[in-house]
């Protein structure tokens, strides 16, 4: 599959959020629950970032151009980094009304249907969060990803509230509300910290995982019965790309044809290995001493 068709599970997300929102909306609107307040305001922060990783998904697919010649790949971290940030809004908004209920209690109304009315939102969020989920692996596309774990967020916070809820009827205890709605502001927060620190360091170029560098690592180290040694080796993550560079010490006698090919060969080895990786390789004879000099990134 192309990445700009991974946008069709954008839109899924868009119509989960639209269909969530009107079921807790009314939940609330019946039983008065701060707590199904909370879960509805949520889902509102679900539509805004799924219409995101929509834009940005569209944004990533495009071709590399002159301008930006590594393409766009990078674009799916301001989506994952713009939901991560507007969970701590909704959090800061949750704790707010939840807050208010505590100092002036509430008595609830119509739970059965309000927790039941939750619940059938839940179910919707968990299927579509496991479609984005498996898609989002599939296809390396961390802007999914980021949805997708919102989405189970949003389950298990609806979950809860609707245990809550069901509590406040069997005890009568009003005040379980308002405390719930404020543990799912703090439980929503560490997700939101987990998608920006995870943002913030795909921009500033973090390596790929250490199970691929170790394939890669593999495959230069079985060109050594050949002659071929290797090194200046350096990888980087961008969301459903990766960039791998390396040099390859060659005997100094072989002919340009000949580094040619191994260099084609290694590219390729290491294109299997990684998915979407493009891979850049440097020759160098290597009985020359200075070809060990040219291994930092900035050369001397």
């Amino acid at each position: 599959m192309a990445r700009r068709h991974l946008t069709r599970f954008a839109w899924l997300s868009i119509a989960a959020a639209l269909a969530t929102i009107a079921i807790k909306t009314g939940a609330w609107w019946l039983t008065g629950s701060v707590g199904l307040l909370s879960d509805a305001l949520e889902s509102v922060v679900n539509l805004v970032a799924a219409g995101m990783t929509l834009w940005m998904l569209t944004l990533s697919a495009r071709p590399a151009s002159d301008e930006y010649a590594y393409g766009y790949s990078k674009a799916e971290y301001f989506s994952s980094g713009l939901e991560g940030a507007l969970i701590f809004a909704a959090a800061l908004a949750i704790a707010w009304v939840a807050v208010e209920r505590l100092l002036h209690p509430q008595p609830l109304t119509r739970i059965d249907l309000g927790v039941a009315l939750s619940l059938v939102a839940s179910v919707i969020n968990f299927v579509v969060a496991r479609v984005l989920l498996g898609a989002a692996r599939r296809y390396r596309s961390i802007a999914l990803e980021a949805d997708a774990r919102h989405l189970m967020t949003d389950v298990w916070t609806s979950v809860g509230v609707a245990i809550a809820v069901g509590l406040v009827a069997l005890t009568g205890w009003p005040m379980l509300d308002p405390l719930i709605a404020l543990a799912v502001a703090a439980n929503i927060v560490v997700t939101g910290f987990s998608l920006v620190r995870r943002s913030a360091t795909g921009l500033l170029d973090r390596a790929i995982p250490p199970e691929q560098r170790a394939a890669i690592e593999d495959i230069l180290g079985a060109l050594a019965p050949r002659g071929i040694a290797f090194h200046a080796l350096r990888t980087r993550a961008a969301a459903g790309r990766s960039f791998v560079s390396v040099h390859l010490l060659v005997p100094g006698g072989w002919s340009v044809h000949q580094g040619h090919d191994i260099a084609e060969e290694v590219e390729r080895a290491i294109a299997a290995a990684v998915p979407g990786a493009a891979v850049f390789t440097h020759v160098e004879p290597r009985e020359d001493p200075a070809s060990y000099e040219d291994i930092d990134l900035d050369r001397n």
